[in-house]
C-alpha cells in the first residue's frame, strides 16, 4: 500500500538497530528521512469481500561472485555476464504476484448480511528456497488478514506470514507448495556492487504480470525511512523503471543473483517512476529473511540517542573539545544511553544555515574503533544485539570519560 513520507527532520539519526546473521554481516537501521519517497506496492481499491504447513530449517547461501562486474550498462552475454533476455529466462519463474487483502471500515448496519469491505493491495515477491519461503516488503503486506502469491499461470496460492521486520520493511511468506514446483532465486553479495553495474528489476508494476526492466546502479549507500520510521541504511539507488507493484521484487545483477529487494521509488511530485528507485541490499535481506524464519521477529539492538557529526567549522565556531566525533544532540528517556548516563544538548545554534543542538556530550571513539561521523557509530552498534555491551570515549567538557552502555531492543517507533 502507498503513503508518501516526509522528512522528520530530527536533529540527527537516532541509533536504532537490527539483527545480526550467523557470519556477523551487521547491517544497519536508524531514523532519517527521505523526503518524497513512496513505497513500491499497489492499492487497488476497496472491494466487497470474498471468499502452511510444516518445519522447515532453511540456510540461505551467498552466491559466489564468480566474475568481476560488468561493464557500465552493458548486458551482452560474455563470460559469466547475461543477457537481460537470459536473466529473465532463469529469474521470472522465481518471481511472484502478491495479493493482500486487509478489512477496512465496518460492516453497513442497515444490510446486516452485508459483508465488510476490503482493500487489497498488489505487490511483488521471489521465492528463496525449496521450502516455499518468498521474500517481499512488509509495506506489501502490512496488516493484511489474507495474502495470496500468484505464479504467472498458475491459480492463486495462500500463503502464510512467517515474519515482518518493520524496520526494514522486509517480510517473509511461506506457501504449501511441492518444491519442484519452486525456482528459488540466487542470492548475491550487495557489498560488492559498485555504481555502473548493470541491473535488472523483475515485479509487477500496476498489477502487470512479470515485467523486466533494466538500468544501472546509480549510487550506494542511500538512506530510505522504513514504515515504522526507522532508517534503512546502504540502500542501493536504480534507475531502472520501478513503479506501484514492484515493491518486493528482485533487483539483479548482470550474474542473474539478486542483489537487492525493490522498496521505494522518488516521487518527484509524479506518480510513477522519475529514474530513481531504491532497494533495500539483499546482505541487509539474507539476514533479516534468516531471523524471521528461525523464530518470526528480528530483534535490533538499540542506544537511544539523537546525534550529529561534527564539522570543523561547528568544532572551531564553539570551540569543542574535539574536531571530530559525533555530538549528543538529545537522550531518549529510558534508553540505555540515559541509564548509562550520556547527556544531551541543551543549547541551539545555527551554522552555514544547519540547526545544531549543543552542549551534550561528545563521542570521539566506540569499542576502540575511532568514530569520526554518525555513520560510524551506528555501524558499531547495529554490529551487536540487544544486551550486548558497548564501551564508549566520551567528552564532556574539559573532560574525558570511559562509559560501558548494554544495548537495549529497538521500541516500536523512533519516538515511541
Amino acid at each position: 500500500m502507498e503513503s508518501e513520507t516526509t522528512p522528520g527532520a530530527p536533529p540527527g539519526p537516532a541509533v536504532g538497530g537490527r539483527g545480526r546473521l550467523a557470519g556477523r554481516l551487521a547491517r544497519r537501521a536508524a531514523p532519517l528521512a527521505v523526503a518524497g519517497v513512496l513505497g513500491a506496492g499497489l492499492a487497488v481499491g476497496v472491494v466487497a469481500a470474498t471468499g502452511l504447513g510444516g518445519s522447515t530449517t532453511t540456510v540461505l547461501e551467498q552466491a559466489s561472485a564468480e566474475a568481476g562486474p560488468a561493464s557500465p550498462a552493458s548486458f551482452a552475454a560474455t563470460g559469466e555476464n547475461l543477457s537481460v533476455q537470459e536473466i529473465y529466462r532463469r529469474s521470472a519463474p522465481g518471481v511472484v504476484q502478491i495479493t493482500a487483502v486487509s478489512r477496512v471500515g465496518t460492516i453497513d448496519p442497515v444490510d446486516p448480511f452485508g459483508q465488510q469491505p476490503q482493500q487489497r493491495a498488489l505487490g511483488s515477491g521471489f521465492v528463496i528456497d525449496k521450502a516455499g519461503h518468498i521474500v517481499t516488503n512488509y509495506h506489501v503486506v502490512q496488516g493484511a488478514q489474507e495474502v495470496d502469491v500468484n505464479f504467472s499461470g498458475r491459480d492463486p496460492v495462500r500463503a502464510k506470514v512467517v515474519g515482518v521486520d518493520p524496520s526494514t520493511d522486509l517480510a517473509v511468506l511461506q506457501v504449501d507448495v511441492p518444491g519442484r514446483a519452486l525456482t528459488p532465486l540466487p542470492l548475491g553479495d550487495s557489498d560488492a556492487v559498485q555504481v555502473g553495474d548493470p541491473v535488472v528489476a523483475i515485479g509487477n508494476p500496476f498489477g502487470l504480470d512479470r515485467t523486466v526492466t533494466a538500468g544501472i546502479v546509480s549510487a550506494l549507500q542511500r538512506h530510505i525511512t522504513a514504515p515504522n520510521g526507522f532508517q534503512i541504511d546502504h540502500v542501493l539507488q536504480t534507475d531502472a523503471a520501478i513503479n506501484h507493484g514492484n515493491s518486493g521484487g528482485p533487483l539483479l545483477d548482470a550474474q542473474g543473483h539478486v542483489i537487492g529487494v525493490n522498496s521505494q521509488i522518488q516521487s518527484g511530485g509524479v506518480d510513477g517512476n522519475v529514474g530513481i528507485g531504491f532497494a533495500v541490499p539483499i546482505n541487509t535481506v539474507r539476514e533479516v529473511a534468516s531471523q524471521l524464519i528461525e523464530s518470526g521477529k528480528v530483534e535490533h539492538p538499540f542506544l537511544g540517542i539523537e546525534m550529529q557529526t561534527i564539522t570543523p567549522d561547528l568544532a572551531k565556531t564553539f570551540r569543542l573539545p574535539v574536531d571530530q566525533g559525533v555530538l549528543l544532540a538529545s537522550v531518549r528517556p529510558g534508553s540505555p544511553a540515559e541509564k548509562a548516563g550520556l547527556h544531551g544538548g541543551d543549547t541551539t545554534a545555527v551554522v552555514n544555515g544547519e540547526t545544531w543542538v549543543l552542549g551534550g556530550d561528545v563521542i570521539t571513539r566506540a569499542d576502540g574503533r575511532a568514530i569520526t561521523n554518525a555513520d560510524l557509530l551506528r555501524e558499531v552498534v547495529l554490529g551487536k544485539k540487544p544486551g550486548d555491551t558497548i564501551d564508549l570515549e566520551v567528552h564532556r567538557g574539559d573532560k574525558t570519560l570511559t562509559m560501558s552502555v548494554e544495548l537495549g531492543r529497538q521500541p516500536a517507533t523512533p519516538t515511541g
